[in-house]
C-alpha cells in the first residue's frame, strides 16, 4: 500500500499557481497551441485564459493526448507508477501537420519520474520530423515545431526521464514526494475542500513548533 501523505489540492490554489506561471512564461516562450496531457486539459484550459493576448483576444488552441502510466494497485484505490506508457489518445496526421512552424506548450498537472513527459516530446518530435520530410530541405528548419514543457507540480525528488537541453521547463510549484490529490478527481467536492482546509492546518502547525 501507498504510504505517502495525501495532499488536496484545491481549485482556487491550483488558479492562482496557473495565473503566477503564465507571467513567468510568456517573457521567454509564447505559445501558439497548447497539449493537454490527460487531466492537464483543465490546467491547459485555465492557462489559457492568462496567456490570451489582450489585444487580440484571441484564444489559443488546445490539442489534447492521452498517455497512461499509472495502473491500480491490488485491493486499494492508489495508484503506482507502472513500467509502459500506453497511448490512449494521440493526434492524427492533421494534428501534427498543424504543429509545424509553431510554438506548443505540453501542459501536465503534475511531474512526478518524469517518464510520461519525456515520451510526449520524444513522439511528437518524431511525428514532427516524419511530416517535415515532405517539405524542401531548404524550409524543414523553419518549419521545425518548438516545445515547452508546463506542469502545475514538480515533485522534487530524482527523475527517470529527461527532457531535451532545448525545450523550456516551467513548474507552477514544488512539493516533495507526496500523493497530490486533484479536485477535478473529486466525487465530493465539498469533502475534499474540508480535507484540504485540514492539510493547511496540519502544515500550520508542523511549521510551527
Amino acid at each position: 500500500m501507498d504510504e505517502r501523505p495525501h495532499i488536496h489540492a484545491t481549485y482556487n490554489e491550483i488558479h492562482t499557481i496557473i495565473k503566477e506561471s503564465a507571467a513567468k512564461i510568456l517573457p521567454s516562450f509564447k505559445p501558439d497551441v497548447l497539449i493537454a496531457i490527460g487531466c492537464g486539459f483543465f490546467p491547459a484550459r485555465v492557462l489559457r485564459t492568462f496567456l490570451k493576448d489582450p489585444l487580440t483576444k484571441k484564444n489559443i488552441p488546445i490539442r489534447a493526448i492521452g498517455l497512461s502510466l499509472y495502473e491500480p494497485l491490488v485491493d486499494t484505490s492508489a495508484e503506482k507508477i507502472g513500467t509502459e506508457i500506453i497511448r490512449t489518445q494521440w493526434l492524427g496526421a492533421d494534428g501534427i501537420k498543424s504543429l509545424l512552424g509553431r510554438k506548443a506548450l505540453v501542459v501536465d498537472e503534475i511531474d512526478d519520474s518524469r517518464t510520461t513527459l519525456q515520451y510526449a516530446i520524444s513522439e511528437l518530435q518524431k511525428d514532427i520530423e516524419l511530416h517535415l520530410l515532405d517539405l524542401p530541405e531548404s524550409e524543414r528548419e523553419a518549419n521545425r515545431t518548438q516545445f515547452a514543457v508546463f506542469v502545475v507540480h514538480n515533485k522534487s525528488k530524482p527523475k527517470v526521464g529527461i527532457l531535451p537541453p532545448n525545450v523550456p521547463y516551467f513548474a507552477g510549484a514544488e512539493v516533495g514526494d507526496v500523493w497530490l490529490e486533484y479536485p477535478w478527481e473529486a466525487l465530493d467536492i465539498e469533502e475534499h475542500d474540508r480535507l484540504a482546509e485540514e492539510d493547511r492546518l496540519k502544515s500550520q502547525v508542523h511549521s510551527n513548533p
